[in-house]
């Protein structure tokens, strides 16, 4: 128990430590959790080899509830929709760096069987890092970043049969058919769990116990879930909602292990069917906080038993290794995005981006040995190989922002294509700031449908996390506001931050649709005219509502009571409408307002108008009460 207790310390002080600051220094998570790793194994010897072997097993289902998440993240019609750029780039991507490594590692002569491993390892970029890194520059959503996120897409995707077949290479391992033509279960298989589905049973036999297992898991996630979770909301504990996810998880990988079939395979197939399910994204946060916990656990796992004397004994083999597999990586990734249309920044950005090896590098390496496909000799030579490629991801980035100045471009100045709109509503939200959310939020909790435009991307993705569906690009283009359905519109909502945008956009609506009902948000009295001779039906001043309110409360609380204050709000709110029709007729654009004789004269006029309306609203208060 102590020795326990003493490991999981070490592993969990190194990991709060190393951590934190490889996030803050720009390197992520994954290299923070190798750091830690490193230091507790073959730095310190806090922990030997077979503490971190032991606790591998354990920690590999990490990988397996990642999988399930990136099932979950993974919409099937989105899927479809970029079906050209994840089946094109991001397949020859893998295809050609897996046949480039393999062919490189045949000249080293090593046997086959290892060279198809690596190939597969080296195929893989740092999905964790890149995607980090992206978002963290704003450059998502640029043409490089996007092309990016469909190749590690693409590889995470691939990880699936990769582990598949691994362990097809192993001799152990192998399928042989006996005299009987029953299927033996292979020995690690057996060990792994005692029995098995499907030993002993003929091939045909095999055959339909794993296809029935797979047609379990379809069906199950298809008709099952929903009245499960209805069973365990009625229990109302949270904690239950743990359970089942975990449930889930465990309980699929446990029937993909007794058929023979990779764990991983069976919950990333449950992760996509229950990706448009209403309990994705409680499933999701259920599975989080264990994937994160476990998934760091392995990778220190690993890092832990990284033998640093290997590097030191042949620091050049394994810097040339390191260096030839950037190298292969980045040319095949330049002519392909060549090939694909990236020109310039975008281009180099998708070049040095995915030029390293990445985390399920590690996953492979571990499988491939495990199942002694790969010798344990090669095996820690490549852990190095992979780490040190990690290692010098932000080296490779910080050469893309020198490329990019070259090019003299920064990330706002490159062009960004805008989502292509597939949805028509009646309501069309040109801003989804806080302003814009509100509104949005009123409007589809009432059952209205909405179009929502934006022009920052980051505000789309955003919402995109709650549920709500935006379409990033710029709201004043006539091709975008004909594509959300301006045509057959009831109402625009214009909630651009940019004053000079919204009147563009007011007035490009009204010339287009003079029927249209059009509400505008102003920032002041003097885009309030703007607005209104732009043609705006309904204009809300920024500050005017809450700023009614405020005044409300502060009468409330110096004599008035409450039904007194809210007559006065509302006295004040009908006269403030009438006096900025009023106002507008004499605003003029190019003269200032103080230096406006004939507005600033109306405007001390109806101010003595709104004084004596609330006196005599008092008056007839304080009659009512006697």
């Amino acid at each position: 128990m102590q020795e326990a207790l003493y490991t999981a310390t070490i592993f969990l002080m190194t990991a709060v430590i190393a951590v934190p600051i490889s996030a803050r220094l720009g390197l992520g998570s994954v290299l923070g959790y190798l750091a830690a790793g490193i230091l507790i194994g073959p730095v310190l010897g806090l922990v030997g080899t077979h503490e971190a072997d032991e606790l591998l097993h354990y920690a590999e289902f990490g990988v397996v509830m990642m999988l399930f998440i990136i099932g979950l993240e993974l919409d099937p019609r989105a899927l479809w929709a970029m079906r050209h750029k994840l089946v094109g780039l991001g397949g020859l991507q893998v295809g050609l760096t897996g046949f480039a490594v393999f062919a490189l590692t045949l000249a080293f002569d090593l046997p086959l069987h290892v060279a198809v491993a690596c190939g597969m390892i080296f195929a893989l970029s740092s999905t964790a890092i890149v995607l980090q890194t992206l978002t963290e520059k704003g450059l998502m959503q640029t043409s490089g970043g996007r092309a990016t996120f469909s190749v590690l897409l693409t590889q995470d995707i691939a990880v699936i049969p990769m582990l598949v077949i691994l362990p097809l290479f192993a001799g152990a391992a192998l399928p042989q058919m006996m005299a009987k033509g029953t299927m033996p279960l292979s020995h690690d298989s057996h060990a792994s769990h005692g029995y098995s589905l499907v030993e002993g049973l003929p091939g045909w036999g095999v055959a339909l116990v794993t296809l029935g297992a797979v047609a379990a898991i379809v069906i199950g996630g298809r008709y099952l879930t929903r009245p499960v979770f209805r069973f365990i909301h009625a229990a109302r504990l949270p904690e239950m909602y743990t359970a089942l996810a975990l449930l889930i998880v465990v309980g699929i990988a446990l029937l993909m292990s007794l058929v023979g079939l990779s764990p991983a395979l069976g919950t990333f197939l449950a992760g996509v069917l229950l990706a448009n399910s209403e309990f994705r994204h409680e499933l999701e946060s259920d599975i989080a906080p264990f994937k994160g916990l476990l998934l760091g656990l392995f990778f220190i796992t690993v890092g832990a038993q990284i033998d640093l004397n290997v590097l030191f004994a042949a620091p050049t083999q394994i810097l040339g290794l390191t260096v030839a597999v950037i190298a292969i990586k980045a040319v095949i990734l330049y002519f392909l995005g060549r090939a694909f249309g990236l020109r310039k920044r975008g281009l180099w950005l998708f070049t040095l981006g995915l030029a390293q090896a990445g985390e399920f590098g590690f996953v492979l390496i571990t499988t491939a040995t495990g199942q002694f496909v790969i010798p344990p000799a090669v095996g820690e030579r490549l852990l190095l190989v992979v780490a040190m490629t990690m290692l010098i991801t932000p080296l490779l980035f910080i050469l893309y922002d020198q490329i990019s100045k070259r090019f003299g471009e920064t990330k706002d100045t490159e062009k960004r294509e805008p989502d292509k709109i597939d949805k028509q509503g009646p309501v069309i939200i040109a801003g989804i700031g806080r302003f814009g959310q509100i509104v949005n939020r009123l409007v589809r909790a009432s059952g209205f449908d909405t179009v929502v435009l934006d022009h920052n991307i980051q505000t789309i993705e955003n919402m995109r996390h709650f549920g709500v569906k935006g379409f990033f690009g710029d709201p004043t283009r006539p091709e975008m506001l004909h594509a959300a359905g301006l045509g057959e519109a009831s109402v625009l909502v214009v909630a651009l931050d940019s004053p000079e945008a919204a009147l563009k956009l007011v007035s490009y609506a009204r010339r287009e649709r003079p029927d249209l009902h059009i509400i505008a948000r102003a920032k002041d009295r003097s885009a309030v005219f703007q607005l209104y001779k732009a043609g705006a039906n309904d204009i809300v001043r920024e500050m005017f509502d809450s700023s009614l309110r405020a005044g409300r409360y502060v009468l409330e609380n110096i004599g008035l009571s409450e039904y007194e204050a809210a007559r006065a709000e509302q006295a004040f709110y009908k006269h403030d409408r009438y006096a900025v029709q009023e106002l507008a007729e004499l605003w003029r654009e190019d003269v200032a307002p103080i230096r406006n004789a004939a507005y600033v004269a109306r405007a001390k006029e109806l101010e003595s108008e709104l004084e004596a309306v609330l006196l005599s609203q008092f008056d007839e208060d304080g009659n009512t009460d006697n």
